[in-house]
């Protein structure tokens, strides 16, 4: 009943379909009944761009008890349909650069050998990581009565 009335304003001009974006991070965790829905939504002229996100090669899919294996954890049906970015871990510089910005975002001041021993723990552990170093290490900073955080307030957190 609610296509019809959405379709019908579509059709006399008064509506118009903007589809949205739907991102779901750590797709491997999704079970069959999930890509099943999924995959019957994507025929919908309602359906958004559907974004997945996950870091695994070759896995079972959740759902099959173990008798599916396939790229991602995802559905060879499901997986035949989507365009694959591969991406690429960041280098040590990028890592810095991104930290630097996100830091002016914050209006953080960081001492360049901080900044570096952010970017050197987000390329051991992950950018997420290092980016959340940032607050405790000004919270350290502001109570040794500094507003610049240094090497030091790095590595105390």
């Amino acid at each position: 009943e609610i296509n019809r009335v959405v379709n019908k304003y579509i059709d006399q001009g008064v509506a118009e379909l903007v589809p949205g974006v739907l991102f779901i991070d750590e797709v491997h965790m999704l079970d069959m009944e999930c890509f099943t829905y999924l995959n019957r939504s994507l025929e919908s002229a309602l359906s958004p761009i559907v974004v997945f996100a996950t870091n695994r090669g070759i896995t079972h899919v959740r759902g099959t008890n173990g008798d599916m294996v396939s790229p991602h954890g995802v559905p060879v049906d499901l997986l035949d349909r989507m365009l694959i970015v591969r991406t690429h871990p960041y280098s040590l510089e990028e890592m810095i650069h991104i930290l630097s910005i996100r830091a002016s975002t914050e209006e953080l001041t960081l001492e360049e050998a901080a900044l570096t021993e952010l970017g050197q723990i987000g390329s051991r552990t992950s950018l997420r990581y290092a980016v959340q170093m940032l607050t405790p290490s000004q919270v350290i900073a502001e109570s040794l009565g500094r507003t610049k955080i240094t090497l030091d307030d790095v590595r105390m957190v």
